[in-house]
């Protein structure tokens, strides 16, 4: 047997990689910014630093879109995960006042279609595009000994730039801040174990299920594209002493992050409409507020600390953008995030 017929057999195709990386390069090529050097396909990526920012200060930020490829595979849709993923780490770098400029994927798998591995990179590449940064490279890795046929892992790492001057680091923050929250757009990428095992397990829902409750199909539901905020924050970021993005962890694990010592955050749970999504899975799962709280965004995908006399103008930026926001607290003396 050829060497190439043996790999095959072990579970790597190689010719089918090489068609996959063909047109991933293509996808890859259309972001391409007057940042970007070097070579699409080259063994390292490589972007020039803005030449308008003073003592510019790299940001960079890797993750993941978590069980949520698991909902994409029953669904058997890949081309939005992609954009998740760039979403989510632009909002990580957006908390600190950072401008991305590059962007790296990973995709591990084993046997995964050629045709889900380019609409991954597709959907990377959407977002990239979206957000004027470079797809400056990344891996696609078959490993048929870690996973299942057909299932696959995403994650990605981001490169943005700040001057210096300008980062957010949560040392402006004071007492008497309001909290501004800006709406999600469902779950974004957290949560999916919980929402997967309630939905899928529980209530046994099949994917394409047309639920009442939830406002359209369990796909449509579940693969709502993780909001990016760049253009509903970015604008305001001088009016703004901090941000925090509600991930992991919930609005308890995350706007901790950003609290100085001896302050708190007092946050009024009424001061927003609960998407009917998390009420759902809440009463469905027989899960407990404190807990809701922890694993879910619960509505929030964003929080943003500024001055009372700025909260104003920090709202009209979002609402240009489209994004809706409430003020929904104020930092208080103390310590740690108290949900009333």
């Amino acid at each position: 047997m050829p060497p190439a017929e043996r790999y095959r057999a072990a579970g790597v195709d190689l010719d089918a990689l090489e068609r996959a990386k063909a047109r991933i390069a293509e996808a890859a090529a259309s972001t391409r910014t007057v940042l970007a050097r070097g070579m699409v396909g080259a063994f390292g990526g490589m972007v020039r630093l803005p030449s308008d920012l003073q003592d510019p200060t790299l940001v960079m930020s890797t993750d993941g879109v978590g069980t949520k490829v698991l909902v994409a595979l029953r669904a058997r849709r890949h081309d939005t995960v992609g954009e998740d993923l760039v979403n989510h780490c632009v909002n990580d770098i957006l908390v600190h006042g950072a401008r991305p400029i590059a962007f790296l994927d990973y995709i591990a798998g084993a046997n995964v279609p050629t045709e889900t591995l380019v609409a991954l990179v597709e959907g990377v590449a959407r977002g990239c595009r979206a957000h004027g940064l470079t797809l400056v490279g990344g891996e696609t890795a078959q490993l048929p000994d870690l996973y299942e046929p057909g299932h696959y892992d995403l994650a990605g790492t981001i490169v943005g730039v700040v001057a210096e001057r300008d980062a957010l680091h949560g040392d402006r923050v004071a007492v008497g801040d309001v909290l501004i929250g800006y709406a999600s757009s469902g779950l974004h990428t957290n949560g999916y174990s919980l929402a997967r095992r309630i939905l899928f397990d529980d209530l046994r829902l099949g994917i394409d299920a047309d639920v009442a409750e939830l406002g359209g199909r369990v796909s449509e539901v579940l693969l709502a594209v993780h909001r990016s905020y760049w253009e509903a924050v970015h604008p305001a970021l001088p009016r703004i002493h901090a941000l925090a993005h509600i991930t992991g962890g919930g609005m308890p694990g995350n706007l901790v992050r950003v609290l100085p010592e001896g302050c708190g955050a007092a946050v009024r749970t009424a001061a927003w409409p609960r998407p009917a999504l998390f009420s759902f899975l809440q009463q469905q799962g027989g899960v407990s507020d404190e807990e809701m709280y922890r694993v879910f965004n619960m509505g929030i995908g964003m929080v943003a600390v500024a001055a009372p006399g700025d909260a104003g103008g920090v709202r009209d930026v979002a609402r240009r953008a489209s994004v809706e926001t409430w003020v929904i607290g104020e930092i208080t003396r103390g310590t740690g995030v108290a949900l009333a």
